[in-house]
C-alpha cells in the first residue's frame, strides 16, 4: 500500500511539472511579446506598394511599432501626435513604423485601397504596413488601435522597452501629462531605463 501511494504521489509531480513547464514555454505564443523580449523582423506592404522590413533601416537604434487603422476613432484621435513622433524622433534614429493590422471585411475602411487615401489626406511620413494575413499583431500581442510598441537594436535583437498607449488623454493631447512613449524613447536615447514601461492600450478592438 505504502508502495502504491508513492508511486501515486510521484505520477502527481510530474504531472503538475509537465503542465508547468508548459505554461511557461506558452506564455509569449499566448500574450505576444514581453518587456526584454527580442522582436522578430516581418515583410509587409506599405502603402507606396513596396515591402517594407525593419532590416531596411540599417542606421535605426531603434522603433516605434504602432498598431493603428482607419476607422477607429482612437486611432484617428492620435494621428496627428503619430506624425509629430516620428518628426521628432525619425531623425533620432527612432522611426514611426504603423501597421493596420484589421481583416477589411470586418471593416471595409480598413481596406488597403483605403489606407492609401487616408496617408495621402493626413501627409502621413511614416510606412503605414497592411497586416494582411492578420500574423504579425499576434506576435506582438497587439490588442487595441492605437497599440505601441518601442523597440531598441541591442546587439544586433531588436529588444521590446516599452507597451502600451501613446500617453495618457487620447481625447485632448494638450492635457495628456504622461506621454509615456516619448518619455521611453527620451529615456533610451541618454542611455537610461524606461521610465514605464508597459502601460494598458487605449482603443478599438482588433478585428480579426
Amino acid at each position: 500500500m505504502k508502495s502504491i501511494r508513492i508511486i501515486v504521489a510521484v505520477a502527481f509531480m510530474v504531472l503538475i511539472s509537465s503542465f508547468a513547464i508548459n505554461q511557461v514555454g506558452n506564455s509569449n505564443s499566448d500574450s505576444g511579446y514581453a518587456i526584454g523580449d527580442a522582436a522578430t523582423d516581418f515583410k509587409l506592404r506599405n502603402i507606396d506598394d513596396s515591402f517594407v522590413s525593419l532590416s531596411d533601416y540599417p542606421e535605426a537604434k531603434g522603433f516605434i511599432i504602432i498598431f493603428t487603422c482607419n476607422h477607429c476613432p482612437y486611432s484617428v484621435a492620435y494621428e496627428d501626435r503619430i506624425i509629430a513622433l516620428d518628426q521628432k524622433y525619425k531623425s533620432q534614429g527612432y522611426p514611426v513604423v504603423a501597421i493596420n493590422p484589421n481583416n477589411p471585411k470586418a471593416y471595409p475602411e480598413d481596406s488597403f485601397e483605403k489606407m492609401k487615401e487616408r496617408a495621402a489626406s493626413k501627409q502621413f511620413t511614416f510606412p503605414y504596413l497592411f497586416d494582411e494575413d492578420q500574423t504579425i499583431y499576434p506576435q506582438y500581442g497587439a490588442t487595441k488601435t492605437p497599440h505601441v510598441y518601442v523597440l531598441k537594436k541591442e546587439n544586433k535583437a531588436l529588444r521590446v522597452k516599452y507597451i502600451g498607449a501613446i500617453d495618457n488623454n487620447y481625447k485632448d493631447a494638450d492635457k495628456a501629462d504622461q506621454k509615456y512613449v516619448g518619455n521611453a524613447v527620451d529615456a533610451l536615447l541618454s542611455g537610461k531605463a524606461v521610465p514605464v514601461e508597459t502601460t494598458r492600450a487605449i482603443g478599438c478592438s482588433i478585428k480579426s
